[in-house]
């Protein structure tokens, strides 16, 4: 017999639906009953990635009308759009935010939830014209950084690194402000769009620049300067990840790298632990540190070697750095 006659059809398909929901279904009730601080609560009481990804369209519209608004917007009716576009955004916004804290807060007073998320709402909309002076600076990093940028107009709609930092500062503020999971949310819409990789809980300074792009990684307690300037491939990562008794991965640790103002590191260099890139220094491509690396440094990949980037760049010799292509 084929493997074909051995197909049983069911009322005419090639599939049993009533058997296959009830499985699902029961599936489901065993993963319920084993975990049950992790309940469901379906997109009545959970965040909406689909709201999300509009809200931040909007809110994107919003900072650079001109730009990533509609078409119809023009310099005269610019600053109407924006006062309707954030009405409705933060609205919704706020929706999300209060059906996260419903989730994550069950055993808290609605009354105290509410107060919570209007303090996180209202902090996150009084941030709005910081944040675009902040994106401003970082829009002007990246056209001054490339020079195959002709205007910061092509910047600001071409460039992934660009639209990858737009949403980790407004994931960013979310974040610190109580809303974690709308936060990482619209981290992982960006990630999805560009394959830029930043967790919300990541501090980035002033001018910050990724140079195309896909497959960075920087991880949820990476501290990062000002006028610091990535390539693509680059992973600020944690080296290990210690376990409670349990075997469970103990949560909030330092764990992620710190790198200081004016850093340049180049396409596939991996940067493991809670180590510090001192200011000035130059990260080769494709090297792997574990150790930190004082100011003014440059480390090769080829010879894991340390010279000042002033002075001659004379040697100081080989330090105790692993180095390997990835």
């Amino acid at each position: 017999m084929t493997e074909e006659e051995d197909i049983v059809l069911v009322d005419g398909q090639y599939w049993d639906i009533d058997a296959l929901a009830s499985d699902l279904r029961a599936a489901r009730d065993d993963w319920r009953t084993a975990h049950r601080s992790h309940a469901e609560h379906g997109d009545v009481g959970f965040p909406s990635r689909l709201r999300l990804e509009k809200i931040v369209a909007a809110l994107c519209g919003a900072l650079f009308p001109l730009r990533l608004g509609p078409s119809f917007v023009r310099t005269h009716n610019e600053e109407a759009f924006v006062a309707e576009t954030l009405q409705t955004a933060l609205s919704r916004l706020y929706g999300q935010i209060r059906l996260e804290l419903g989730y994550s807060l069950q055993e808290t007073a609605s009354d105290a939830r509410e107060t919570q998320a209007a303090r996180i709402i209202g902090g996150f909309a009084a941030a709005l014209p910081g944040l675009r002076r902040l994106l401003d600076r970082d829009v002007e990093a990246a056209y001054a950084g490339d020079p195959a940028a002709q205007s910061v107009d092509e910047v600001l709609l071409c460039y992934p690194g660009v639209l990858a930092i737009i949403h980790h500062r407004l994931a960013h503020r979310l974040y610190a402000l109580g809303a974690p999971l709308v936060a990482r949310i619209i981290a992982e819409i960006a990630h999805a769009e560009t394959g830029i990789d930043i967790h919300p809980g990541a501090t980035i300074g002033a001018s910050f620049f990724i140079d195309h792009g896909s497959g960075v990684v920087i991880g949820e307690t990476a501290v990062i300067g000002d006028r610091v300037r990535l390539y693509q491939a680059v992973t600020l990562g944690a080296r290990s990840f210690p376990s409670d008794a349990t075997g469970v991965l103990t949560k909030g640790l330092e764990r992620h790298p710190i790198v200081e103002d004016d850093v340049v590191i180049y396409s596939g260099a991996t940067i493991l632990g809670r180590v510090t890139i001192g200011r000035g220094a130059v990260i080769g491509g494709n090297v792997w540190l574990t150790e930190s690396v004082p100011a003014g440094s440059v480390i090769h990949q080829a010879f894991a070697e340390r010279e000042q980037s002033t002075g001659g760049g004379v040697p100081l010799g080989h330090v105790n750095l692993e180095a390997a292509a990835i």
